[in-house]
């Protein structure tokens, strides 16, 4: 038992390479691209598990629609991996996202909030979550950012 606390402790002396100079060093639009996603997936998480429908819901969510149209359009000016001329299927994924925001503000102003909450939750998971992981690639700025390497 005391050996697991001394673990434990040492743990707190550890010493993490995060550094943020990767990031505040790579060419723009990388660093407002990362800083929005960044935001925008704090506050998709609150308006995930937040209540529906209220003022402040939509507040955030015009705020958080605004950080996902920046992390989209930032997105076709950033041409680290070219496949076709400068673009990558990657950029897919930024017209696939600006259409997907303006379906769902058309669903809930219609009062379809099925299809809206439906194609935010989608958004969220995929266009930030799991693209998200991604960023953390070897070679890649967010990888750099966590391992200082």
């Amino acid at each position: 038992m005391i050996s697991g606390y001394y673990n434990l402790a040492s743990l707190y002396y550890l010493k993490f390479p995060m550094t943020l100079d990767p990031l505040l060093s790579a060419p723009q639009p990388i660093p407002v691209h990362a800083i929005a996603a960044l935001v925008a997936m704090v506050l998709g998480g609150l308006q995930l598990w937040g209540p529906k429908g209220t003022r402040n819901h939509r507040t955030l969510g015009y705020i958080w629609v605004g950080l996902m149209a920046i992390v989209a359009f930032s997105g076709f000016f950033i041409h680290v991996l070219k496949l076709v001329g400068p673009f990558s299927p990657i950029h897919l994924l930024s017209v696939l996202t600006l259409a997907s925001l303006w379906y769902a503000i058309r669903a809930a102003r219609r009062g379809d909030i099925k299809r809206h909450r439906q194609t935010m939750v989608a958004l969220f998971w995929m266009a930030l979550i799991l693209t998200g992981f991604f960023t953390f690639w070897p070679g890649r700025v967010m990888y750099q950012v966590v391992t200082g390497a």
